[in-house]
């Protein structure tokens, strides 16, 4: 079972903030071999949240881990619209369908924060069809992002 966090830069304990750095980096940087400045300077903006779930991987008296991650922007930080970032599952917690539940969460967490707004984001291009299953289209050629072939996409609410 996963727990879903929804806080704002502020409400963010050091613990948490050192497991989603630590998450991103993981994901980012190790994984995908790409050294690129994670700490962007948007995780501190006025109206960005950042999605946090947690789930225990060991026994009942286990600390749950944060294994699930999503920062949510609002319009006018990366694109005009409001966005989806850093979206990432841990290595230890891949292959259960935790990203879709942590898609679905971001999406709902973006509809309470931002009721009826478009959500634009860049996604990386091997995930175009996980997206597309959202409601997400294509709306850009691909293109390099820190070395990484990425596309804009647009979920409209229109």
């Amino acid at each position: 079972m996963i727990t879903w966090t929804l806080l704002p830069f502020s409400s963010l304990t050091t613990h948490q903030l050192y497991a989603l750095l630590k998450l991103r980096t993981n994901v980012f940087v190790v994984e995908q071999n790409c050294p690129y400045p994670e700490l962007d300077d948007k995780d501190t903006k006025q109206h960005v949240y950042h999605l946090l779930g947690y789930q225990r991987l060991g026994d009942a008296h286990s600390e749950p881990e944060l294994v699930a991650y999503a920062r949510l922007l609002p319009p006018g930080v990366s694109y005009p619209q409001v966005s989806i970032g850093r979206v990432a599952v841990a290595e230890s917690a891949r292959g259960k369908k935790l990203g879709h539940a942590l898609v679905a969460e971001a999406l709902k967490g973006c509809e309470q924060a931002w009721p009826g707004e478009d959500i634009q984001i860049g996604a990386q291009v091997y995930l175009e069809a996980f997206y597309k299953s959202f409601g997400f289209t294509r709306q850009s050629e691909d293109y390099l992002e820190d070395g990484i072939p990425h596309v804009d996409m647009l979920l409209s609410k229109a």
